[in-house]
This record gives C-alpha cells, sequence and structure tokens, in this order.
C-alpha cells in the first residue's frame, strides 16, 4: 500500500501516522513537505495533526492554501482516499471537502485528554473491519475542535449516512459532549465516503506497548482494502 502523509510548518502527529500505518500495511508511508507537489499516484493520502502555521489566521486556514493542496484536492475529488485527523480535519472544511466548520471549544478551553468513539456509519475504505456500534478509545488534543454545522446538514449528513463517529460514554451508549461538537459529531464523511476528516487521534491508540490498541482494527481495515 502506497501512502503519503502531508507535513507542514508545525505538524506533530505525522510519524505517529506513519507509525500506525505501517504497522497495519507493512510499509512506510512518504513524508512529503508541504511545498512539494509531485504526490505521485498513493492509494491513500493524509494530512495529519499539529498546529500548521501556528494556527495563526484560523485553524487549517493557512495550510489549506499550501502548494502541495491544489493536488491533495484534485486527487481527492478524482477518489483517491484521504484521511485527515485533527488539524487536517481544520484544512478538510477550509477546502470544503467536507461540510461544516470547526470552531473553539465551547469551553474556550484546549482539551487533551482520552475519549470514547462510537463507529456510526461504516466506509468500504476506512472501517472495513468494524462494524456500526464498534468503539474505539482514544486521544484528543485541540483547541477548536467544535463541529458545527446547522439542522438541515446534519439532517443531510444523517440520511446519507455521513456520520463517521460519535463521542460516546465508555460503554459505547449515548452522545458525550466533549468539546460542544453538534450532534456530538467526531468525524465526517465526504458523500463518497472516500474522504474522512475526523479530530480524535487514532494513530495514538495503535501501540499495545502503549497500553492501547483499540485503533489497530481502523488501520488494519484500510490496509487491507488498499494493500
Amino acid at each position: 500500500m502506497k501512502s503519503v502523509v502531508v507535513v507542514f510548518p508545525g505538524s506533530n502527529r505525522e510519524k505517529d501516522m506513519a507509525d500506525a500505518i505501517e504497522r497495519a500495511s507493512g510499509q512506510r508511508p512518504r513524508l512529503l513537505w508541504h511545498k512539494d507537489t509531485d504526490i505521485g499516484k498513493p492509494d491513500l493520502m493524509v494530512l495529519p495533526g499539529g498546529f500548521s502555521y501556528g494556527d495563526y489566521l484560523r485553524c487549517g486556514a493557512i495550510a489549506a492554501h499550501s502548494p502541495v493542496m491544489k493536488e491533495v484536492i484534485r486527487l481527492a475529488n478524482a477518489g483517491t482516499p484521504l484521511l485527515a485527523v485533527c488539524n487536517g480535519f481544520q484544512m478538510l472544511v477550509e477546502t470544503r471537502l467536507v461540510p461544516g466548520a470547526l470552531l473553539r471549544n465551547a469551553s474556550l478551553k484546549f482539551i487533551c485528554k482520552t475519549v470514547h468513539l462510537r463507529l456510526e456509519a461504516g466506509s468500504n475504505t476506512f472501517t472495513s473491519a468494524m462494524k456500526t456500534g464498534d468503539m474505539m478509545t482514544v486521544p484528543v488534543a485541540h483547541g477548536e475542535g467544535n463541529y458545527v454545522v446547522d439542522a438541515d446538514t446534519v439532517k443531510s449528513l444523517n440520511d446519507n449516512g455521513q456520520v463517521a463517529f460519535r463521542y460516546c460514554d465508555a460503554n459505547g451508549q449515548g452522545v458525550v459532549d466533549i468539546n460542544g461538537s453538534t450532534d456530538g459529531i467526531a468525524g465526517v464523511y465526504n458523500k463518497t465516503k472516500t474522504i474522512l476528516g475526523m479530530m480524535p487521534h487514532p494513530e495514538d491508540a495503535t501501540d499495545p506497548d502503549l497500553g492501547n490498541a483499540s485503533a489497530r482494527p481502523f488501520f488494519d481495515g484500510i490496509a487491507k482494502v488498499l494493500r
């Protein structure tokens, strides 16, 4: 499986993401600097977490206009799978590859803790090794993770099966308000489910030596489909 992780000034989760993908696929992703527009023909593109450009102006806003992003957008619109986590998710909403906006957390405080996610709708690309209702326990680390959409968009996302993950309790039940996100949404797909944006960090829940590998099926499923 050929994969590319795009690195921006201020990215800090690119190596964690590369480790998670390598554990699942056996192949190390290519780390691509944001000024390099030669992406090639990868099986998977990833926009990692961090604080691109110091989160100046608005989180993800400057990175969304980096030289590499024109090619990322072109390939994503043509069907190349794109996974975007945390700061990467912020880039997705800035480029309109997925609907909605990401605002300051409702608490107005940076949130760094472990949360529980429940799979709401599957994707042949991203969650083939999971079933609806499955859980992951993963870290979050963000100041602007409050996913906001209007009522009509929420209905559309639910009707189309575009809500990928919701925050839930430790038993996989209910909806837990982590950061103020509309309807407890933690991750969304585009309409064809070839793009997934999510705030929590599944890449940091794949190593049993760190005491948490609950997101390993997530990455195993991606690798199996795209291998």
